[in-house]
């Protein structure tokens, strides 16, 4: 394996091919204002260092974790990302494999009950060490970060159909656990990481990892709303997959904020998502695929700067001013509006 001379400046490439430049140490610009970061972990930011998701028993899990670390990154603030990743390295990076598990709960003892990974949470922590540690000047950061990438690629990579996929946790979603196996879900490709990790765990599984995660989007259009299944059977032809309700979830939500955020310029699927998402003239939705009726309404600002993030990438649209003011409520549409703000702000102040 290169040294972590070589780590950090393969990583700084990449990040310098997404737009997030390797800096030297105390440098980085924050794309997260301090006030709003203060306000952020006011609210989700336990002391012990783990993201507390109000919205599902109090829980954490691996991908809060990872939502926790990057904006800790995007707010400039190095003690309270060591803070998160404390908890993470010692709560969650208990597995055998290099992976995190995907949820901690305070209210069972022990707090882990399911030692099975997610591999969104898993693409998270890596990323946002990555670009932590290589910003910061921080070897042990890179360092776990490599580690982490390297356990997704032989773990959670995988070769099925011709296509290369994502399994959503190393248990349970592939053609050995299911008969309608593999199954993935598209939210959990986070494009804008994937270069990072190809940097750190060099291979071309990567890069076909990215654009057949793309061709599915594209291909994926179930019901008259023509949008991705939360869950999907890629055993044949992709179709919704089995023991999920059918449906574009709470998940699939972030998909068009993803794709945007990795610099994604396909404006017809960005409009189709949007599109296919949005009820009520303005208000995202969860969609019943079949029916293509809203199952229930997004109203919190959280999941309406999405739309307008790519009201903004395709349009030039200018967001609201309300979704430039940030009033944490529940923790994941929080995060969406923050990771949306950070983006426009630095990518397209035009819109602000």
């Amino acid at each position: 394996m290169r040294g972590w001379r070589g780590m950090l400046l393969g990583a700084g490439i990449a990040m310098m091919a997404i737009g997030q430049p390797a800096l030297a140490q105390g440098s980085v610009n924050a794309r997260v204002t301090a006030q709003a970061w203060a306000d952020y972990k006011s609210k989700f930011l336990d002391p012990s260092g783990r993201i507390v998701d109000n919205a599902n028993g109090n829980i954490s899990h691996s991908e809060g974790q990872g939502y926790g670390l990057l904006l800790a990154y995007l707010a400039n603030s190095p003690a309270d990302f060591e803070q998160i990743w404390y908890f993470t390295r010692t709560e969650l990076l208990v597995r055998d494999d290099g992976l995190a598990v995907w949820k901690w709960d305070p209210a069972t003892t022990p707090h882990v009950a399911d030692v099975n990974n997610a591999s969104d949470g898993d693409l998270l922590i890596a990323y946002a060490l990555a670009l932590a540690g290589s910003a910061w000047n921080k070897s042990d950061y890179i360092e776990a970060a490599a580690k982490m990438a390297q356990a997704i690629l032989s773990q959670a990579v995988i070769a099925s159909g011709g296509r290369t996929l994502l399994l959503p946790g190393v248990k349970g979603f592939g053609a050995e656990d299911r008969k309608d196996g593999p199954v993935i879900n598209p939210s959990y490709w986070i494009y804008e990481a994937i270069p990072v990790m190809a940097a750190l765990a060099p291979s071309n599984a990567w890069q076909k990892l990215s654009d057949d995660g793309l061709s599915l989007l594209q291909a994926m259009q179930f019901g008259p709303r023509k949008l991705p299944a939360e869950w999907v059977s890629l055993r044949g032809q992709p179709r919704p997959a089995d023991g999920f309700d059918a449906e574009f979830g709470y998940n699939a939500i972030r998909i068009p904020l993803y794709l945007a955020r990795a610099g994604v310029s396909d404006k017809e699927l960005l409009l189709r998502l949007s599109a296919g998402m949005t009820a009520n003239g303005d208000v995202p939705a969860t969609i019943d695929l079949a029916s293509g009726k809203p199952k229930q309404l997004l109203t919190d600002v959280g999941y309406r700067v999405v739309n307008d993030v790519v009201a903004c990438v395709t349009k030039g649209t200018k967001l609201p001013a309300s979704s430039q003011q940030f009033a944490p409520s529940l923790y994941y549409p929080s995060t969406l509006q923050l990771l949306g703000l950070a983006f426009v702000g630095e990518k397209h102040p035009e819109c602000l």
